[in-house]
């Protein structure tokens, strides 16, 4: 478990299904990561999450205070094979409160000290200008857009300096 101002991480396991299944059925978190997705569809996804070379850095985000699951947050694998990768997803109920960046700060840390990391890259929709301004505002910088996915997607990265 990670252990941070407002939140805790715990790694990720099997009798999270229910909370991930959350965050795949609301539309608004899924608006720009490909929409909500069928049972078999989240149940291989999740699969894949449980699975990963990188299991140990897939984590679900609990309220310090009121143990209330808020989302998740992980660092695996790029699209390019190479790079390190930070995603998350957060229930609507926590967005706009400091949370997203509190934890994303916490894990590229996390990233550079305990797994030695030189670089964290995250990739988001464009059009998803609440996760851009997230990205910049934790001091990842924008590298520049790609297609991917039908969407025009901006990456960012942040290095260990």
């Amino acid at each position: 478990m990670v252990t941070i101002e407002r939140c805790e991480l715990h790694i990720l396991n099997k009798d999270d299904t229910y909370r991930i299944k959350k965050l795949y059925d609301d539309d608004r978190v899924r608006k720009y990561l490909g929409g909500t997705v069928s049972e078999e569809s989240f149940t291989h996804r999740f699969n894949e999450m449980l699975h990963s070379s990188n299991k140990e850095h897939y984590w679900t985000i609990f309220n310090k205070s009121t143990q209330e699951f808020m989302g998740m947050v992980f660092l695996d694998t790029y699209h390019d094979g190479v790079q390190t990768e930070i995603g998350y997803q957060f229930l609507p109920e926590f967005w706009g409160k400091g949370f997203a960046r509190e934890v994303i700060k916490a894990v590229i840390q996390y990233g550079f000290e305990t797994m030695g990391l030189d670089k964290v890259v995250a990739e988001t929709q464009s059009q998803n200008q609440a996760s851009c301004r997230l990205l910049i505002s934790v001091g990842m910088r924008f590298e520049g857009t790609i297609q991917r996915f039908g969407n025009e997607q901006s990456i960012f990265s942040i290095s260990n300096e």
